[in-house]
Formats: C-alpha cells, sequence, structure tokens
C-alpha cells in the first residue's frame, strides 16, 4: 500500500489518476480502431459527437447538483417533457396558420419556460421542506412522466413540427462537393437528402451547442464566486452557512439551472429527431448522466468534480458504445462495461481523495 500511496505522489501517478478516464478513453480508440473496422473514421467521430449532444447536457446539468453533494433524477423526464411540449405547440401553431418563424420560436420559448418549473420545485423541496434530493427529484421524475404521457396521448410521439426544425438539428457547419462548391451552415439548394452522403460533411453544429454550454458552466465553476459558493456547499453545507453563503438561495438556483439545461437538451432531441420523443427508459439517461459524472471524476459525498472531466465521462460510454457495436460486440457488454468503470471510479475517489 505504501508503494502505490508513493507512486501516486508523484507528477506522473498524480497526472495518472486525476485523468485516468481520458486515457482509458484513449485506449478504448485504439483497440476499437484495430478491433472494428470503420471505426477510426471521421464520418464515425462526427456521428459519436452529434449523437452525445443531449448525453453532454444532460451530464453537465447533473455535474452541478452532484458537485452540492445532491443527486437530480428527474432530468431524464425534464429532457422528455421539453421535447414533447415543443412539438405539441408547434404542432398547434402550425395547424392554425401561424408564420413558421414564430411557430419555431414559440415553440421554443414554450418548452424552455416550462423546463424551468421542475427545477424549481426542487430547489424548494429540498431547501424549505427539507425533503432529500433523491426524493425530490424522484417525485418530480413522476410529475414529468405523467404530464408527457398526457401531452403525448400515451407512448405516441407528436408529430407535425416543422421539416425545417430537422434540417437545423442535423446541419453541419462545413460541406464540401469537390466538383462544384463549399457551403457554410446549410448544405447546397442542389443537394438533396437522397445524395447528401455524395458530399463531404464536416463538424455538427450540434457540436458547437454542446461546447458552448460546456464552456459556459466550466467558467462558471472555475471563475466565479458561484462556482467556489457550489463547491463550498458540497465541501461543507454548515461551514458554507457560517462563511455567509445563502445555501438555499444558492440550491434552488442550482436545481433550476441543472433542469433548465435539460429542457435544452431536450429540446435538441425535437431538432434532431423532428418529433416530440416520449421517452419510456428516461431513468437511462438519468443514470448515464450520473455514471459519466461519477467517470468524469466527480465524487457523489459533494465538494468535487468537473465540467470538462464529465464530458470526457460521457464521451467513454459514447465510444463504448460505439465500439462494441462495429466491433460486432452485443450492447449488452455496455452496461457490464459501465458497471467496471463506476468501480474504478469509486475505488480511486476513495483511496485517493487528496489527489483531486
Amino acid at each position: 500500500m505504501a508503494e502505490r500511496s508513493g507512486f501516486f505522489q508523484t507528477d506522473f501517478g498524480r497526472f495518472s489518476a486525476r485523468n485516468w478516464s481520458a486515457l482509458f478513453l484513449v485506449l478504448m480508440v485504439l483497440i476499437f480502431s484495430v478491433a472494428g473496422p470503420g471505426f477510426f473514421d471521421i464520418t464515425n467521430f462526427q456521428n459519436i459527437l452529434h449523437l452525445s449532444t443531449g448525453a453532454f447536457l444532460l451530464a453537465a446539468a447533473e455535474t452541478l447538483v452532484v458537485i452540492t453533494g445532491g443527486i437530480d433524477l428527474s432530468i431524464g423526464y425534464v429532457y422528455g417533457l421539453t421535447s414533447v411540449l415543443g412539438a405539441k405547440v408547434m404542432q398547434i401553431l402550425g395547424a392554425g396558420g401561424i408564420a413558421l418563424p414564430a411557430v419555431i420560436l414559440l415553440g421554443c420559448a414554450a418548452a424552455i419556460l416550462v423546463s424551468l418549473l421542475p427545477g424549481l420545485a426542487n430547489g424548494i423541496l429540498v431547501t424549505r421542506f427539507k425533503v432529500p434530493p433523491f426524493i425530490a427529484t424522484m417525485g418530480m421524475w413522476g410529475i414529468c412522466n405523467g404530464v408527457t404521457l398526457f401531452l403525448s396521448d400515451g407512448f405516441m410521439p407528436v408529430m407535425g413540427a416543422p421539416q425545417q426544425i430537422n434540417d437545423i438539428g442535423n446541419s453541419y457547419f462545413l460541406y464540401i462537393d469537390p466538383s462544384k462548391s463549399v457551403s457554410f451552415f446549410a448544405k447546397p439548394a442542389y443537394i438533396t437528402m437522397l445524395n447528401v452522403r455524395s458530399i463531404l460533411r464536416l463538424i455538427p453544429n450540434s457540436l458547437f451547442l454542446s461546447l458552448v454550454v460546456l464552456f459556459i458552466l466550466a467558467f462558471t465553476m472555475n471563475r466565479t464566486r458561484f462556482g467556489r459558493h457550489t463547491y463550498a456547499i458540497g465541501g461543507s453545507m454548515d461551514a458554507a452557512i457560517r462563511s455567509g453563503i445563502n445555501v438555499d438561495r444558492h440550491l434552488v438556483s442550482i436545481y433550476v439551472i441543472s433542469s433548465f439545461v435539460s429542457g435544452i437538451a431536450g429540446l435538441f432531441n425535437l431538432f434532431q429527431t423532428g418529433i416530440g420523443n416520449y421517452t419510456p427508459s428516461g431513468a437511462n439517461y438519468e443514470l448515464m448522466a450520473v455514471a459519466a459524472v461519477v467517470i468524469g471524476g466527480a465524487s457523489l459525498t459533494g465538494g468535487k468534480g468537473r465540467i470538462w472531466g464529465t464530458a470526457v465521462g460521457v464521451l467513454v460510454l459514447a465510444v463504448l458504445e460505439n465500439g462494441l457495436q462495429i466491433a460486432g460486440i452485443s450492447a449488452f457488454y455496455r452496461y457490464i462495461g459501465v458497471g467496471v468503470l463506476l468501480t474504478i471510479a469509486v475505488i480511486i475517489d476513495r483511496a485517493f481523495p487528496d489527489l483531486f
């Protein structure tokens, strides 16, 4: 034990412990590049980033709550609620003959505004009524689930949103047709969905959404008083109160931000798929978000966590799933892999807490 502790006191040992998930991500990329033909391809990497957009946002939202020592189990169904609600509003307004820009803007505004309510309720329950975060957010999980079921008439996806949102949600920054043209943000007009694969598409615009949200949250947590207060509350709530931090107001803000970012993720899902998706497996979203947060270096006891570490955690899970599929290995092994990674993350957190 002494030798292991000594190793982790060296610069290389501390670097390895702090960044084990990033090192594991690089190792997976190397293995799957050999085992899975087509894995090491720019198109595949872009698909991983594009399809992980919702996961990036949900996991970032969960990170804020986990740093305070809490947990938010409602984010998966806030995600589903905003997707369905946004589609429903667009469907109704579109049928009423409202202009297309107004239909899209009003649908987005309604979805985002409603997404604030679960977070506000969670925060009030946790602070004013002293309900444990696990119970409070599980209750909101059920409420969001029921409202979403009502809006979608059961398990039916909500159709009728403008086709243009799907074009926006799946667009790329750069389109290159070697024989004719180069265009930005939107494919050339003469390219249809049938022959879009004939041109080179680079950098999905969804990546910019992920980066903007992650940069804002990372800057907030690392460079502002709000971030310092968040870590202080997670480290010791009693000490935070004695130092003059308004803990109750801060925690309400954290849960509202978590719900708001989850709402953005749900709205993006609407733009990505073109339909309002009810998510009966919504629990998987929040559980995978928690897994990404822990793999990224956060502690469920609070006071520790990094937004960019969480982003690496999301990529670890996404590459694991994608690599297994391309290698022809059953996706069921993904859950085994997630369990192993979580175990490693907890062992490192408990054995070497001073490294972070």
